[in-house]
């Protein structure tokens, strides 16, 4: 993390307790359901990845500075040319109204920051991001700290130890299967278990998020 935007330098932390998403415990609410039901957003990934970096790093109402300087824009742009690293996005009328970005390692994906200029944008991303991270094989969601914000949609605290025996086993080139990003858990009930996963680079519609959430759960 930067202390400010301008900071010349970046400082590492490994906090006591850390906050993760269960991949099977996200809270889809009535609300947030109907919402991605009703097909608001443009579900995409990858085709803003810098502009949602900047968003992420705007002012915003409780949070008037940012940790992510130039140093941590450029590294985390480069990743993303590397392909470790990845946004979900929620488009409307061709504006991109909310959304997040992370770094994929493994089993593991590491959430770094999310915005929201819509109301539900961020949390109907995290939906998308959830039901991603579920049909192509991740094991962890590692969101760093919690904010009511977070725990409301399922995550929780969890000790360094655990984190690490976690982290761990995500980490680990003997975990059954590899993770992909780009694959899709099959959103139909009539499709026999476990799911089958189609390779899903370009838009999602909210209703196969719903539908992913609920016949994987």
């Amino acid at each position: 993390m930067a202390e400010t935007r301008d900071a010349p330098s970046i400082y590492w932390v490994e906090p006591k307790r850390r906050g993760v998403l269960p991949l099977d415990g996200f809270r889809l609410s009535r609300s947030l359901a109907k919402t991605l039901n009703a097909e608001r957003f443009d579900h995409r990934v990858d085709t803003a990845f810098a502009e949602t970096i900047a968003a992420c790093a705007e002012p915003a109402p409780g949070r008037e500075g940012t940790w992510i300087n130039d140093q941590i824009f450029d590294a985390v742009l480069l990743l993303h040319g590397l392909g470790h690293a990845h946004s979900v996005e929620c488009w409307r009328d061709g504006k991109l109204v909310g959304g997040l970005y992370g770094i994929a390692l493994g089993r593991a994906f590491f959430g770094e920051s999310m915005f929201s200029r819509e109301t539900d944008a961020s949390k109907a991303a995290l939906a998308h991001l959830v039901a991603r991270l579920r049909g192509g094989g991740y094991a962890l969601l590692d969101c760093q700290f919690i904010t009511p914000h977070l725990a409301s949609l399922g995550a929780i605290e969890i000790g360094r130890d655990d984190y690490k025996s976690l982290l761990s086993s995500a980490l680990s080139s003997s975990a059954d299967g590899a993770a992909d990003f780009f694959a899709f858990g099959a959103p139909f009930p009539e499709i026999a278990s476990p799911p089958r996963t189609t390779i899903v680079a370009g838009p999602v519609s909210g209703k196969r998020i719903v539908q992913s959430l609920v016949h994987t759960s």
